[in-house]
């Protein structure tokens, strides 16, 4: 059933008025990481933790430790670790898709190569697992290590899965949960661990991560079938010329017909681009849209259901936020498509 569309802001930097200050430290902190490399090295360190993003993941960090009690270096310290692992798996995502640009400036791969490109990635995934030991809590550390473990893992599966029609729904979600989950969940659930939430409040801020990470990534999956790069900032299509089988490709696969089928696990099979033309438009396409994002937003309702429980009803407030943006981009791709 569709959701009904919600009040939200109107974009994401409304949302994060709270948390304005500790979101600027993260940026202070993201571009001080230059000084801990060599001079040959920093500037290839710069250029990607300088681009733009939403800062998704810090955000959640204070939203979540903020709605359970004040916020301290410690979350500000988590959020940017978070970020940079992030950014670390998006140069690495780029190399893997072959995509040349991202919010409109070219990738680390397009710009100096594939080889230096990976190298890069490496420094920082390694260098924030560096900073994860400046926690006097080992849990902390640990925690924030088996994030980025899932993080390299999930795309390993990924890639391995690619072109393999074997692969399931339950595949697909477990992949996702790895590749995106884990950031978010470690976001939501370790900063309220630094809050001192109790232990139900923590597993209840670590799913609502788990569950927004999941829905983010579905929603990614469905621009790469229906956005473009103009509107969008970043190369588009690459899941399917790189046999991504993602969740509104698996539904296809189960519901088209069979003549369709055999054609999409033809090309599938050869390890060929999918014929989009082949299927967009057609009622099995728009019902694959349909339920990938009636999916998501069936998660992100939960996300708001916990979120407004959470006691400082501030914070608790601008974290429904963040969840009704999201949702809100759903709810606009639905319209945009349906």
């Amino acid at each position: 059933m569709l959701i009904g569309r919600r009040k939200r802001s109107a974009s994401l930097k409304d949302s994060f008025n709270l948390i304005k200050g500790e979101i600027e430290s993260v940026e202070k902190i993201l571009a001080d990481q230059m000084h801990a490399f060599d001079p040959g090295v920093a500037p290839y360190v710069a250029y990607v933790c300088e681009t733009e993003g939403k800062r998704i993941r810090p955000a959640l960090t204070f939203l979540a430790g903020g709605a359970i009690c004040d916020l301290n270096d410690k979350h500000i310290k988590l959020g940017a670790i978070l970020e940079l692992i992030h950014i670390a798996s998006l140069v690495h995502d780029d190399i893997i898709d072959g995509a040349a640009d991202r919010r409109n400036v070219p990738t680390a791969n397009a710009k100096w190569g594939e080889g230096l490109a990976v190298l890069l990635g490496d420094a920082l995934f390694s260098h924030a697992m560096t900073l994860s030991t400046s926690f006097d809590d080992l849990f902390l550390s640990r925690r924030i290590s088996e994030a980025a473990r899932d993080v390299c893992q999930g795309e390993i599966l990924q890639t391995q899965r690619r072109f393999d029609l074997t692969m399931t729904k339950k595949d697909y979600f477990k992949v996702i949960e790895m590749k995106t989950g884990a950031l978010f969940g470690a976001a939501t659930g370790l900063s309220a661990y630094i809050s001192g939430a109790n232990e139900t409040d923590v597993t209840a801020l670590t799913q609502l991560g788990l569950d927004l990470g999941t829905a983010y990534q579905i929603y990614d999956d469905c621009l790469d079938m229906v956005g473009t790069e103009k509107q969008f900032g970043k190369t588009l299509g690459t899941d399917l010329e790189k046999g991504k089988l993602t969740l509104p490709l698996l539904y296809l696969l189960e519901e088209t017909s069979e003549d369709k089928r055999k054609k999409l696990q033809e090309h599938i099979l050869n390890e060929e681009p999918l014929d989009l033309p082949l299927i967009v438009g057609t009622e099995e396409y728009e019902a694959a849209i349909k339920y990938s994002l009636d999916y998501a937003l069936s998660l992100i309702t939960k996300c708001i259901e916990t979120a407004n429980a959470l006691p400082n009803k501030n914070y608790s407030a601008a974290l429904c936020s963040v969840c009704e943006y999201i949702e809100g981009l759903f709810l606009d791709l639905k319209e945009k498509e349906l």
